[in-house]
């Protein structure tokens, strides 16, 4: 791979971004399924992402709670498992393999390591103790089909042991094996999350047995999602790339090698695109807007973000984490944030004006207005709060 001697400017990467991430109204398509085959990832750490995601990318957005749940809790096509940089995400079930494989298996490696390490340190009991609760404990997830770590509890006792974590520490802990057990489980891709306790933003999941999967050779599994995240979000930086999958540089470069990724030019400098993507994008037919949610997958995307999101906005729209909350985006950028008010009304400020006539101001209110009208009487809060999030909800009219 030699230097790209294609300039891909910011105009075209946002004409890209708009068709590829089903955001441009033309690029709109019609179930949950098709959503996170094209995207890949949707996030789910705030389990209301992954459906205001997915609202905002359906020709009819009406139904979006009824298909979003079955896709997840009914026909299994998708499935909120660990995945990159140690997140929770909602994947295509085809595609849990080549996650579990490409990423999974180092972490868990560490995670397993670390639990083990935590509770020889407080004299809690051995490897082969846990090992024996384990296989108990998914055993019985497996009887009861789906089930919370409080109702394995019933079946399997052991899983209430409870141990202290970094004693003498400022943030000593008491953890318990249960909460400990199944996180470790879910990263080696052994159990998933099911259908929560309460309604679709419930962050009380029960646990599933994780539908079977083939293990792929590592760097075969690294290729393949490489390559359907470039096929997607194109062009790339190896810093975007290295950022997304959390692999080290090695991984990533073999990976590009491997797809036989084409290098280009971007304003940040050297970037890939998958072979056969470095010609020319055609504009959208239409402009668009959107209002997408905290930490969807568009605008958490990238590492380098500047050519769609300009600096002077991230401290209004990222809380201290990093993470970004809800997002009002015209023609491939963003320009402000939303919020919802306890009342369920819509708010939304622009924060980058230029370029922002009254067609983008209509096409944004238009946007807000189909956004309340699936949302319904559901107040949605983000998990991860940002300062004008707040200042919009908590305003009154």
């Amino acid at each position: 791979m030699g230097t790209g001697e294609r300039y891909i400017g910011v105009g075209e990467r946002r004409a890209r971004l708009g068709l590829r991430q089903q955001l441009a109204v033309e690029a709109r398509v019609g179930t949950p399924e098709e959503v996170g085959e094209a995207l890949v990832a949707l996030h789910g750490s705030d389990p209301a992402t992954v459906y205001l995601a997915v609202g905002a990318r359906l020709v009819d957005a009406s139904v979006t709670v009824p298909e979003t749940e079955r896709a997840l809790y009914e026909d299994r096509t998708l499935v909120r498992m660990h995945g990159m940089r140690h997140t929770v995400f909602a994947f295509p079930t085809g595609l849990a393999a080549v996650v579990h494989a490409s990423t999974g298996l180092t972490v868990a490696a560490r995670e397993r390591a670390a639990l083990i390490k935590d509770m020889a340190k407080a004299g809690a009991p051995d490897a082969a103790w846990l090992k024996e609760v384990e296989e108990s404990a998914l055993a019985a997830l497996a009887r009861r089909g789906q089930a919370t770590a409080s109702e394995l509890t019933q079946d399997e006792p052991r899983l209430k042991e409870q141990f202290v974590y970094a004693a003498g520490k400022s943030y000593e802990g008491v953890h318990t094996v249960s909460s400990r057990l199944l996180r470790v489980l879910g990263v080696e891709g052994k159990v998933v999350r099911g259908r929560p306790l309460g309604s679709w933003m419930s962050s009380q999941f029960r646990w599933a047995v994780a539908p079977p999967h083939p293990e792929l050779d590592v760097a075969e599994a690294q290729a393949e999602l490489l390559r359907r995240w470039l096929t997607v979000c194109g062009p790339a930086t190896e810093a975007d790339l290295k950022w997304w999958t959390g692999w080290k540089v090695s991984d990533v470069r073999r990976a590009l090698t491997a797809i036989r990724a084409v290098a280009v030019t971007v304003d940040e400098g050297p970037a890939y695109v998958v072979e056969g993507d470095d010609g020319p994008v055609a504009e959208p037919a239409e402009p668009w807007a959107a209002l997408l949610p905290g930490l969807d997958p568009t605008a958490m995307g990238w590492q380098q973000r500047d050519w769609y999101l300009a600096p002077a906005l991230r401290p209004a729209l990222f809380d201290r984490s990093g993470n970004v909350g809800p997002t009002v985006w015209w023609n491939g950028r963003v320009v402000g944030g939303w919020g919802q008010r306890a009342d369920g009304e819509i708010v939304w400020r622009l924060l980058d004006t230029e370029g922002v006539g009254r067609e983008a101001e209509a096409a944004i209110a238009l946007e807000a207005a189909r956004l309340r009208g699936w949302v319904g009487a559901t107040w949605v809060r983000p998990r991860f709060r940002t300062p004008l999030e707040k200042e919009l909800a908590e305003a009154t009219g």
